[in-house]
């Protein structure tokens, strides 16, 4: 096989795993500003819940505080018919008592509802609040990892860019010529093996005559529809299991034996 063959393989894995490694670098600083972000917006969540909750603490004190206005009226008001002169006096009295008592049931109301709302956000809060710890414990670690990655990415990536350039300087002229302008227009991918009379890459049929040229390897070749460089892999042979049963299908079956004369 021509040499150029061989470092041409090799620099085209070598281009491949270079790109894998740009995109995970690349990648991860994204992931990891998702992952941030979203535990920036669960934690604005519980600021939000915590604030209604206190907000509900708030509104029922200020309740409370109004019972107790309406009580110490209430307490006036009766010292004071104590002494009515007339009965008119004495039931207006009794009427604004009436009016005060409902008011206090009706404060009295709302403050049981602020208390089972309450009661729904304190639950709420709490596990939101254990949610958040374990998130931001998952997000921790999961950074650790991020980070830990992205230094052996950039070790493995100038290692790999230290062996490109080797095999790429092993590379003859023309050859290297080839695949630096080939690899841009086909995805990155400029060598490909020809299998089975194709070029597997584009999986157009090579001619029987070029196909044999590029089996001998003794040239470098390119493929005349895609323009890869081309190297022969030998066609996969079926499995020894397989090809015992296809030998055991193509036997004849054994003939009936006639019937014996009565």
């Amino acid at each position: 096989m021509h040499p150029d063959l061989g470092f041409a393989r090799e620099l085209q894995e070598l281009d491949t795993r270079l790109a894998e490694l740009a995109r995970e670098i690349s990648y991860l600083p994204k992931h990891v500003a998702e992952i941030e972000s979203r535990l920036d917006s669960h934690r604005k969540k519980l600021e939000a819940d915590h604030a209604i909750l206190t907000a509900n603490q708030k509104e029922r004190r200020r309740l409370e505080d109004d019972t107790k206005v309406w009580d110490q009226k209430i307490t006036k008001l009766r010292d004071q018919m104590t002494e009515a002169k007339t009965n008119e006096v004495y039931w207006a009295f009794q009427h604004e008592i009436d009016f005060a008592q409902k008011e206090i049931r009706k404060i009295e109301d709302r403050i049981l509802d602020f208390m089972g709302e309450a009661e729904t956000l304190e639950k709420n809060v709490k596990a939101a609040e254990a949610a958040l710890q374990q998130e931001a414990s998952e997000v921790a670690a999961e950074k650790r990892v991020a980070e830990q990655r992205t230094a052996a990415d950039r070790i493995e990536l100038a290692e790999a860019q230290t062996r490109r350039s080797a095999a790429a300087g092993a590379l003859a002229p023309q050859t290297l010529g080839i695949y630096e302008r080939v690899r841009p227009t086909r995805g990155g991918v400029a060598v490909a093996a020809a299998r089975d009379g194709r070029c597997t890459a584009c999986n157009v049929v090579l001619r029987l005559a070029y196909y044999q040229l590029v089996r001998a390897g003794e040239d470098v070749r390119t493929c005349e529809a895609c323009g890869r460089i081309l190297y022969y892999v030998p066609p996969e042979e079926p499995p020894k299991e397989d090809s015992l049963k296809e030998v055991e299908a193509c036997k004849t079956p054994a003939a009936d034996p006639l019937p014996s004369p009565s």
